[in-house]
This record gives structure tokens, C-alpha cells and sequence, in this order.
């Protein structure tokens, strides 16, 4: 799949979430963006710091007008198992992103190497889409590693609102 060019729309993004309710992006009503974080799942050490770190920041991202969910591929047991063993409160946390859908989003799909790893899971992802659901700007890694600062973020979401910043890469 080719990656999703900014300014065009997302496709539809629906997973259930451990708060138990079914969480649509078509659905969202933030007045900035909607911050989607794909994750590996469970068993990345790396995710857990990442989102550890985005679990104290969500009121940041809030007040900012965005709203933020984190995704993996995980069943409902391994993502409450992430929830509960990394100490998340504040984070809504969507589990059983299908990998088809995984592969429509343009995310990199790798098999599992080791016992503690899923067959099949997505790697990491940001997407930060305006409220009519087009993209304004994506990161996609293909490795666990080198991920975007949450405190860059909620900088360049007020460079992007303060100077009316276009999404770039449409090309």
C-alpha cells in the first residue's frame, strides 16, 4: 500500500478500547487534530516508555485541542495486561487493529521473531488528522526506534495553529 498523502482523507479507523467504548475517528470532534499513535503492542519495551511518557501528557495534548488515542494489533488481554503492567491512567487505549487495516494505513507490518511477540502486529506510527478527517502529517517507522517527541508536538501544534502552518508533503 502507498502511504496516505496529507490533505486527503483517513480511511475510517474503528477499534474497541479497554474504556469500553468503541472508538471511531469518524466520530471525533476535536478542535485541532486527532493524534492516533499505533503501537507495537505489549511486548515492546520501547512502547511502553513512549507511551508511559504520552499517559502524562494527554491533558497537555486536551488543552491544546487534540485528542489522543494509542492503537495496536493486541488482543483485549494483552492490551489490558500493557495497561495494568505499565501503570497507564489517562490514555484511551485501543486494542485489535486488524492487519489488513494496519496495511491500508500504509503501516509497516513485521512477523514475530521471538516467543513474546504476536505472528503478525503493526510498528509504530503517528498520525495527526484534522478534525474532517484529512491528514496533516504522519510519521512512520518501520523499527521499534526514533520516534517524534511528544513536547515537540505540543510545540508545533502552536507554531501550527499560531501561523496558520499548511500540511506539507501532498505531493
Amino acid at each position: 500500500m502507498s502511504p496516505i498523502k496529507p490533505n486527503t482523507k483517513v480511511p475510517e479507523i474503528e477499534v474497541p478500547t479497554l474504556q469500553k467504548e468503541p472508538w471511531k475517528l469518524s466520530q471525533q470532534q476535536p478542535t485541532q487534530f486527532t493524534m492516533v499513535i499505533f503501537y507495537r503492542g505489549l511486548h515492546c519495551p520501547v512502547c511502553k516508555i513512549y507511551l508511559r511518557e504520552l499517559d502524562q501528557k494527554v491533558a497537555d495534548f486536551s488543552a491544546k485541542g487534540v485528542s489522543v488515542i494509542a492503537i495496536s494489533a493486541d488482543s483485549e488481554e494483552r492490551a489490558q495486561k500493557s495497561w495494568q503492567e505499565w501503570h497507564l491512567k489517562n490514555i484511551t487505549l485501543g486494542y485489535a487493529l486488524s492487519i489488513d487495516k494496519a496495511k491500508e494505513l500504509g503501516l509497516y507490518i513485521s512477523k514475530g521473531i521471538k516467543e513474546n511477540e504476536p505472528s503478525m502486529f503493526s510498528e509504530p506510527a503517528l498520525f495527526l488528522i484534522r478534525p474532517d478527517q484529512t491528514l496533516y502529517a504522519v510519521s512512520i517507522q518501520s523499527m521499534p526506534f526514533a520516534r517524534p517527541d511528544f513536547d515537540d508536538i505540543l510545540k508545533a501544534i502552536d507554531f501550527i495553529k499560531e501561523k496558520n502552518y499548511p500540511a506539507r508533503g501532498e505531493q
